[in-house]
Order: C-alpha cells, then structure tokens, then sequence
C-alpha cells in the first residue's frame, strides 16, 4: 500500500505531519507507529509493506521538530510537550478515523519508545497493546561523565554520534539512511535531560504498567543498552509480556 498524507491540529494547535496506509475496506484495528530520533514516517513504508496487515490501518506521524512536521530540528520546550503530542496523535485517529484507542496498538522505536511508554505510564490509554524496539532506557553515550557535564553547561544542541553503519548491517539501508534529506544528527540538550529523567523513572516505576507489552531487543546494540530493557521488563506488572533478543541484530 501508498501511504496518504495528512495533518492534525496537536494540543497547542501546531499541525503535525503523518501518513496512514489504510486497507479498502473499512478496518476497525489501528497500528501506530512512533520513529526513533532524527527520522520520520515515511522511513517506516518498508516495514508496513513487509507486515502486510490488509485487515488494519496503520499510521505513522513525524514528531514535533522531525521530518515534516514544524519545529526547531530536534527541540521541544519539554518532554511532556511531545507527551501531550502522542495522546492527541491518537485520540485524533480514533476520532477521524473512527478506531477506538481499545483497537490500537502503538509500536515505538528508540527514544520513541521511552516518550510512548511514558503517554501509557502518565495517561494510561485504554490500547491494546504495546511493541518497544531496542527502547532508550538508557543511552550509551561513551564520555564519561557526559550527563552531569551537559547538566552543568547546558549547550543548546548536541550532535548525534550515530552513524548508519551504527544501526544495520544492510549497506543498501545504510545509502538510504545516508542519504535521506530528512535525516538531521542533533538533539536539543533540555530535551535529552529530560529524557534520561524520564527513562529513569519508568524504569523505576515500570510495576505500575499493565498494558500488554512486546519488547524487542538487539544483541549487538552500539546505541542503548539490554540490560536496562531486560530490567524494566523484569518490573512490568503486565500478565501478558515478552522480551524477544536477535542476537546479531544492531539498533535499527
């Protein structure tokens, strides 16, 4: 399926950009997808293709400050901002699309993953389910020290270690990756604090989340770390759960 492009009006009435790939008849199941950092929807077309759901609309946004969607690249004001983002995002399905949020499941990636699992923690959304892969609980960020420094002096942005080789082992992504205009390499400092605060505390407090929970995790992942994912998944109060490890598999 082609995706079809559209907006919404988020809850201090910016628009933001998505795409919804919906089947020819009229589903009453939604997928949403949530992209990791420095990327956008239309990076999730190969995977709706390969899923091949005929039966469920799938929709993808680009966050606040990604792809094209407004914003300073990379920034929000805070992460309750891009919080409040993903509960509008999908009442807004459910609302325009006529899908009950008791129909969907949401599946985030990277750092998408700690904003969607913090919208389930904080709000508790009556959805389905949830699927976090290789989730940023906690990033691997390689300089010691490196969160009391940015603390201390609080750059505007930080530009992104990452590289495409980083997160797949296909050279073919790698080009795309590479080479994809939409693509940017920084983050606003505030907002990776605040990130690495939230991660923290669901973590923390990850018992008090029932939602039924798929976890997906990279054995060689150069990016966060599976010892973290493995512990907030030991804490979750969900009776339906499950880790699944590729264990040859980088971040992406």
């Amino acid at each position: 399926m082609e995706s079809a492009e559209h907006t919404f009006a988020t809850w201090d009435g910016v628009e933001l950009f998505y795409r919804a790939w919906i089947p020819p008849q009229a589903p009453d199941k939604a997928l949403l997808l949530f992209h990791r950092g420095h990327e956008h929807s239309g990076r999730w077309q190969e995977t709706v293709s390969s899923l091949g759901l005929d039966d469920v609309a799938v929709f993808a946004w680009d966050a606040r400050g990604h792809g094209r969607s407004p914003g300073e690249r990379g920034a929000a004001d805070h992460v309750v901002d891009l919080l409040r983002d993903v509960d509008a995002f999908a009442r807004h399905i459910s609302q325009r699309h006529g899908i009950a949020l008791e129909n969907m499941i949401v599946l985030a990636h990277s750092l998408a993953a700690v904003i969607v699992t913090a919208w389930v923690h904080d709000y508790a959304p009556p959805i389905r389910a949830m699927v976090l892969a290789t989730a940023a609980f906690h990033v691997k960020l390689y300089i010691p020290f490196a969160i009391p420094a940015l603390r201390l002096f609080r750059p505007r942005f930080v530009k992104s270690y990452v590289k495409a080789k980083m997160l797949t082992h296909d050279p073919e992504e790698t080009a795309r990756y590479d080479s994809d205009p939409l693509i940017f390499r920084q983050i606003a400092v505030n907002l990776l604090l605040d990130l690495h605060d939230t991660a923290r505390r669901l973590v923390a407090d990850a018992g008090a989340i029932q939602t039924p929970t798929l976890m997906i995790g990279a054995g060689r992942d150069w990016i966060v770390d599976l010892k973290t994912q493995r512990r907030f998944f030991n804490r979750l109060s969900s009776p339906v759960k499950r880790f699944q490890i590729f264990t040859s598999a980088y971040h992406a």
